[in-house]
């Protein structure tokens, strides 16, 4: 079977703390908008509000989760330098 790959976005989140939180998602305009509300991670619900410092758009779901991965691994500094180049 030959299944359509939807291209996904892996994202930074800096939040009101001081903390990056690092996701994945298909529509990265709603995921923020749900981030913002409160709704969008147990995580970002006690650290808004939110603002989106780096996105990056991968071939697949797949894709876009291992690179999450390999992101949520970097220290706090790393993630900040990768925002920084945008």
């Amino acid at each position: 079977m030959n299944f359509m790959r939807r291209s996904a976005y892996v994202y930074l989140l800096l939040c009101a703390d001081g903390t990056v939180y690092t996701g994945w998602t298909f529509d990265l305009a709603r995921r923020v908008e749900t981030h913002q509300k409160g709704r969008g991670a147990r995580y970002t619900c006690g650290r808004r509000p939110v603002t989106l410092i780096y996105n990056e758009r991968l071939r697949s779901q797949g894709d876009a989760m291992r690179r999450e991965a390999e992101i949520k691994r970097w220290s706090r500094a790393r993630k900040l330098k990768l925002a920084s180049k945008i």
